[in-house]
């Protein structure tokens, strides 16, 4: 579509919103900003397990299409996750606890499942997406909620096809709920028994491998797409990503310090049922 119909159809559908609308959208991406970023810091999840929920039900109650909402919570999510997950990478690496060799077996892998799942994420409808993401987040919140850290082995698995399998895997379910790599990849690093500080270490490198493919994947299958948000490239809203980056990324460390402070057991706890409770809402939206 050429620039100016683009520009032209920008201006109508901001035209078409009310304040109220306006105002709810603001306020609705702020909040999953500022939960994302504290969370983040104070769980060490990725913010996208926040974000995306919260940004669902953003565009939901206004008055853009339901039947994208929830591509455009998974997409934004990553988009601002290609930022982030790069500084926090970054700032694992100098402290010596990203192990590169895993990064290296497991980086094609990722990207190929990103890739895949993005993909498959543009071309599935949003219930079959918000069942996605119900199913993986109720599984995430028992993870949280068990006492001590699932081990099912020793060592990572070996042979030619496991390692890349399960990389595969993470990257596809990742790009699928517009998460970074700390999610997933951290419970299943520990249950193969990498030491957390080196699974959180390593997984946050996953974010960039995972979010860069996936997000391209979803800019194109949602180029063409009609009734979209004001200020879209695909299904990332641009708008979004730029309130949510800042107060994210200043609010983690904040999380971080808040960490130390609390009792781990109960935030963890407390998360478990918000986690719990958004993923139940999601599959009942879904299904009904």
């Amino acid at each position: 579509m050429p620039h100016h119909l683009l520009t032209l159809e920008w201006i109508l559908t901001l035209t078409l919103l009310s304040h109220t609308d306006i105002a709810l959208l603001i306020v609705g991406v702020i909040i999953a900003a500022g939960l994302g970023g504290l969370l983040a810091g104070l769980l060490g999840v990725g913010g996208g397990i926040v974000i995306v929920p919260v940004l669902f039900w953003v565009f939901t109650f206004t008055q853009f299409d339901p039947a994208l909402s929830m591509h455009m919570a998974v997409a934004t999510s990553l988009a601002t996750i290609v930022a982030t997950s790069f500084s926090s990478a970054r700032a694992h690496h100098r402290r010596g606890a990203v192990d590169m060799s895993i990064v290296r077996r497991w980086g094609p892998w990722l990207a190929l499942g990103a890739l895949s799942g993005g993909a498959l994420a543009g071309g599935m409808d949003s219930s079959a997406l918000m069942v996605v993401f119900g199913l993986v987040g109720l599984a995430v919140s028992v993870n949280f909620l068990l006492p001590k850290t699932l081990v099912v082995a020793a060592d990572l698995p070996h042979g030619h096809a496991r390692q890349p399998g399960i990389a595969f895997a993470i990257g596809t379910v990742s790009a699928l709920m517009g998460i970074g790599g700390g999610t997933l990849g951290v419970p299943t690093l520990t249950a193969f028994s990498v030491p957390v500080h080196r699974a959180v270490g390593t997984a946050s490198s996953f974010g960039l491998i995972i979010a860069v493919p996936a997000v391209v994947a979803l800019i194109v299958a949602g180029l063409d797409v009609e009734g979209r948000p004001p200020l879209s490239l695909g299904y990332v809203n641009l708008v979004a990503a730029a309130l949510i980056l800042p107060i994210s990324t200043s609010l983690a460390p904040q999380g971080a310090r808040l960490a130390h402070a609390l009792d781990a057991k109960w935030v963890k706890r407390a998360f478990a049922v918000f986690l719990a409770l958004t993923s139940l809402r999601m599959l009942w939206t879904a299904l009904s």
